[in-house]
This record gives structure tokens, C-alpha cells and sequence, in this order.
């Protein structure tokens, strides 16, 4: 293979963006991209498949079935992945490609501010899925306990801290490690975000909670003492994330995006709740996951590799020429450009990958009975339009947010992947409803 030609990522400063600005965009075969692709949505996927088997036996814990509303948390924390270490990925790799690592103050002053910041955003957006889901509760069942509100929030902070921070570390070392081999980040570092992000999130907040609903009983105040110790522990990283001047510009404009991202997830959290009563919805616990998983993967190697293409052809804020006037959000899917062809690689992965996991399913779990063919034709008609619409509707945001003058690496992969999440869920469910009315 051919040395890798560095893909710039997507969160530049506006001086980065200039320089980049009309440099001629590295060559890459269909070859290579699938290469390098592969592997690394495999890996994404398994992680999700393991998360899917994890969430099936957990949801018959104590805590999960006495606070039902943790599993309008789940899909919310899992999207953090695409909330908070996607967009790390991208911006380390920005990072890398441009050469902002050759210095050692410059590389640990932007790891450690990228950190801090991803640690302000987990411990606020735990504590807001947590209030969101209390309150969706309440509306659903028209009764509040409050002893139920503490442990969402304490097992909501707690494990999206802990998960952000062992994630970030290990992001650190991939983005990096990926430029010393010389391979694109662009096509690995998301995917190996999530591959990690889902079984890890899910797994602490299983053990979490349950440890802590246990201890609820006899010592009522340890969850609020929790809230309170990590709540306190913010201001110290945003002091921290001071360290470099683009995690601070990001501590006030990433909001927006991560907030919103978070709040759709928590609609795909609804659905998947209100599921878990329904016995011909059984099985959606169990392929949440990695539907919503594998579409929030695909969307986001898309997003990076979009938003690369602009950086090198137009400045922030003027769209490319094929991209004025009307705009087909199926442009991609017929054009042989760069963005087109890695459309038509990813659209195409979507049903063997998913064919690949819904078996490896069977196999671990060691069912008698294979899936049935009614069933497989419902799942990938449901993952193919899921993906299909995700991969139009991701052109048109990107361009939108380059054209509005946002970094699109902030704004649209919490968008993306929270879309995924929504459009995941609500698409699993019918499968299964209209399987109910066909078997």
C-alpha cells in the first residue's frame, strides 16, 4: 500500500483552514478505503453485538426492573460516543495531520484541554439525560419518586465520567498510534471509538447502578453525596480545559450540538422503554444496539470524510460549485467524486455487516432455531433505509453547517449519531410489529 497522504479531520481553527484551503486533496483508491474501512466496522460492530447481548441479560437486574426508566438512559449514554469521543477523534486527527503534535507543549496542552473538556461535557450531559429521563418517566407513569431521580442521576454522572475518561485515553493512543503506521484517521478513529464506547458505557452503567440501588435502602444519602462529589469536581476541569485555546473556544460553542444530540436519543431511550413490556417487542433490547451502533458508524466515517473534502476545496463558509443551488440529498449515492464513492462503499457495507452480526448473535448466544428469513428480511430492509437515509441526510447538514460557518466535526456527528439512535429504534420496533403480523 502506498504511504498514506494525511486526510485532514474537521475541527480547524480558522487560520488551519486557510492554509489547508487550496491544497490539492490526496488520492485514495476504492481498494484502500475498504481496506481500511473494514476492519474497524467489524470491530465497531462486534463491540455493539457484545453490547446488545450485555443489555439482553441485564434488563432483568433488579435495578432495571424496579427503575425502568434507565433505559430511557441507555441510548443517551451510548451516544456519548458520539457526543464526546467521535469529535475527539476528529480533532486529534485534525491535529496529528497538521503537524500540531510535532511540538510536546503544544501535543499534552491540547490532549490534556481536549480531556478536561470531554470531562465537563460527560459530567453535565449525565446529569441532564438523568433529569430527561425522570421527567419522561414522570409523564409517562404520572409518579415521581425521588430516591429513583438520585440514582438515575448519580449512575448517569458517574458512568459517563468514567466511560469518557478511560475512552479518551484510549482515543489519545489510536489517533496517534494510526499516525505513526500511517493510515488515514478519518476511516479508523470513529469506528474504533465506538467499538470500545458501547459495551464499555453499558457495562458500567449496569454495575453501577446496580451497586448503588442496592445501597439505596440503607443509606439513602450516598447517592446524593455521589452527585454532589462530582458535580464539584467540574470547575477543575474547566480550568484544565484552558490549557489550549481550542478546547476553551469549545467549552462555550459545543453545547449546542451535544445537548440536542442527546435530547433526540432520549426519544429513541422512550421507545426502547416502552418496549420492554410488550412481548412481541422482545427482541429489540437485544438489536438496539447494534442497529443504532452500526448506523452511527457508517453516518460518522461519512461526516469526517465530507467535511475533509470542503477544508480542501472551498474556505468556511463557500460551498464547492457542485454544491450550489439545488442539492439532492442523493447526490453521493450517483456521483463517482470521492464523497460518492465512499457513500457507495458504506451503503453496501450496511447489509453483509449486518448479516455478519445478527449471526454472530445466534452463535454466542447458541439457539436452537437460526433466525428465521422473515425476520432477516424485516431487520435489513429496516438497517438499509436506516443507513440510506442517514447517509443522504448527512451531505446536506455537512454542507449546511460549512455554509453557516460551523465546524462540522462539533456539530454533526452528536447530530448524526443521536439520528441514528432515533431512526434505529423506531425502525426495530416496526420491524418486529410487522413480523408480529405476518408469523
Amino acid at each position: 500500500m502506498p504511504e498514506f497522504m494525511p486526510f485532514y479531520g474537521t475541527a480547524l481553527a480558522s487560520g488551519t483552514i486557510s492554509e489547508i484551503h487550496g491544497q490539492e486533496m490526496p488520492s485514495e483508491s476504492v481498494r484502500a478505503l475498504v481496506i481500511q474501512i473494514l476492519f474497524p466496522f467489524l470491530l465497531a460492530g462486534f463491540g455493539t453485538v457484545l453490547a446488545g447481548m450485555l443489555l439482553d441479560v441485564v434488563q432483568h437486574w433488579d435495578v432495571f426492573r424496579n427503575v425502568t426508566e434507565i433505559f430511557i438512559l441507555v441510548p443517551p449514554l451510548l451516544g456519548l460516543k458520539g457526543n464526546l469521543e467521535m469529535t475527539l477523534a476528529s480533532r486529534l486527527s485534525t491535529a496529528v495531520n497538521v503537524g500540531r503534535f510535532n511540538s510536546s507543549s503544544e501535543k499534552w496542552n491540547l490532549i490534556t484541554g481536549n480531556l478536561a473538556l470531554k470531562q465537563v461535557q460527560a459530567t453535565v450531559l449525565g446529569f441532564l439525560a438523568a433529569l430527561v429521563a425522570s421527567a419522561l418517566g414522570w409523564i409517562l407513569e404520572e409518579e415521581l419518586i425521588v430516591n429513583h431521580v438520585a440514582l438515575l442521576c448519580c449512575c448517569s454522572i458517574v458512568t459517563a465520567f468514567t466511560a469518557s475518561l478511560l475512552q479518551g485515553i484510549v482515543m489519545v493512543g489510536v489517533i496517534v498510534g494510526s499516525k505513526k503506521v500511517g493510515v488515514n484517521p478519518d476511516n479508523i478513529a470513529t469506528p474504533t471509538a465506538a467499538s470500545l464506547g458501547d459495551i464499555i458505557t453499558l457495562g458500567l452503567l449496569a454495575v453501577i447502578s446496580q451497586g448503588f440501588f442496592y445501597c439505596m435502602e440503607p443509606y439513602p444519602y450516598i447517592t446524593y453525596l455521589v452527585c454532589v462529589v462530582f458535580l464539584c469536581l467540574t470547575p477543575m476541569w474547566v480550568i484544565l480545559s484552558f490549557r489550549h485555546s481550542d478546547s476553551q473556544k469549545l467549552l462555550f460553542s459545543s453545547w449546542e450540538p451535544v445537548i440536542t444530540a442527546m435530547m433526540i436519543s432520549s426519544l429513541g431511550g422512550l421507545i426502547l422503554d416502552r418496549t420492554i413490556t410488550d412481548p412481541k417487542l422482545e427482541g429489540v433490547v437485544l438489536y438496539s444496539p447494534v442497529i443504532n451502533g452500526v448506523g452511527g458508524n457508517l453516518v460518522s466515517i461519512q461526516a469526517s470524510r465530507v467535511a475533509t473534502y470542503l477544508h480542501f476545496h472551498c474556505p468556511l463558509g463557500e460551498l464547492p460549485d457542485d454544491a450550489k443551488g439545488f442539492y439532492s440529498p442523493c447526490h453521493n449515492f450517483c456521483t463517482t467524486g470521492p464523497n460518492g464513492r465512499s457513500a457507495q462503499v458504506l451503503l453496501t457495507l450496511a447489509i453483509p455487516g449486518h448479516l455478519v452480526f445478527i449471526y454472530t448473535i445466534y452463535l454466542i448466544q447458541g439457539s436452537p432455531d437460526p433466525p428465521t428469513a422473515v425476520f432477516i428480511f424485516f431487520y435489513l430492509a429496516a438497517a438499509f433505509t436506516q443507513v440510506f437515509l442517514l447517509l443522504g441526510i448527512v451531505d446536506v447538514m455537512v454542507h449546511c453547517l460549512w455554509k453557516w460557518g460551523r465546524d462540522p466535526d462539533s456539530f454533526s456527528i452528536p447530530y448524526l449519531t443521536a439520528l441514528a439512535d432515533l431512526l434505529g429504534t423506531g425502525f426495530l420496533t416496526l420491524c418486529f410489529l410487522l413480523m408480529s403480523l405476518v408469523t
